[in-house]
């Protein structure tokens, strides 16, 4: 039974991690499917005269000039221009939600903490006592917390598997999400890379007319379109990465500091650290001096 329930919380934690990336990629799939039922639509409609290759399906640039306006560049992107501008709202998004979770007083508030083991130090918590404490406060170092409180007078490994089983979920809720921004990183630029190949073609297609043969300014619109995708996509790859690398740090030092405090936890509620703190309580009482009467 206990196996049966492990290997279902191993398949629903890679379902869970899994998932966010798993939309992103259909989303962007969708969109790139809506792009090419578009283009042809728009061929179907627009035939080639005979012996005339088919025009490259993005929009024409002005010659001599590239945009730098925000609306221009996503005109001038064309098709290309939608699922470039969705993977940017999708990384603004991702980065403002993990900002916002991640923030070291949501996930370990120092008030709870402080006074939470200054009541464990001075012998004024019991089990249910603790336990509500750490239900009340519901950040993700006090339910780590509880599943030890769960295991209060067992030995030290007890307390600490159930720790380690309780902070799994944990971090796996901290690390939600952070791979879809490693996963944007890794479409951007290749959305950049298939723009850069369509303005190619739209400037060999130029080659291949004969009225434009000797004229450099005809190769302007497809040459423009791929510096222009290709600089898109670098700038939605390049911010999306190091959001990525910093929330993957944080998220680290945050469980190094959470374990730190867990292993404290054990060393006070396990059997061994309570025989403990009883033989080291004992030796105290004996080692205080008897105070002499003074004599009447």
């Amino acid at each position: 039974m206990n196996r049966r329930i492990e290997k279902h919380r191993i398949c629903q934690g890679r379902w869970s991690k899994g998932y966010p990336l798993g939309k992103l990629c259909l989303v962007l799939a969708l969109a790139l499917t809506a792009i090419w039922s578009h283009v042809n639509a728009q061929d179907s409609n627009n035939p080639s005269p005979p012996g005339q290759m088919d025009p490259t399906p993005v929009a024409p640039l002005k010659v001599g000039k590239i945009p730098s306006d925000p609306y221009e560049v996503f005109v001038a992107l064309g098709l290309f221009g939608y699922p470039l501008a969705l993977t940017s709202v999708v990384v603004v998004w991702f980065t403002v939600e993990r900002m916002v979770v991640l923030r070291y007083g949501r996930v370990i508030p120092r008030h709870f903490v402080k006074r939470f083991f200054e009541h464990l130090k001075e012998g004024n918590l019991d089990p249910k006592v603790a336990m509500k404490l750490c239900e009340d406060n519901g950040s993700p170092i006090a339910l780590v917390l509880a599943n030890g409180v769960k295991k209060w007078g067992k030995s030290s490994v007890e307390v600490e598997q159930a720790i380690i089983d309780g902070g799994e979920r944990q971090v796996s809720q901290l690390r939600k999400h952070i791979r879809i921004l490693n996963g944007a990183a890794t479409v951007a630029p290749l959305l950049g890379l298939l723009g850069t190949v369509a303005g190619m073609i739209q400037s060999f297609n130029q080659i291949s007319q004969s009225s434009a043969m000797g004229k450099s300014e005809a190769l302007a619109g497809g040459i423009g379109l791929s510096l222009l995708t290709t600089a898109a996509g670098l700038a939605i790859a390049i911010p999306s990465l190091i959001m990525y690398m910093y929330f993957t740090g944080r998220v680290d030092s945050l469980v190094i500091e959470m374990d730190g405090m867990a292993q404290e936890l054990v060393d006070y509620i396990s059997a061994e650290g309570l025989a403990e703190q009883a033989r080291s309580g004992a030796k105290t009482a004996t080692a205080k001096p008897e105070t002499k009467r003074p004599a009447s």
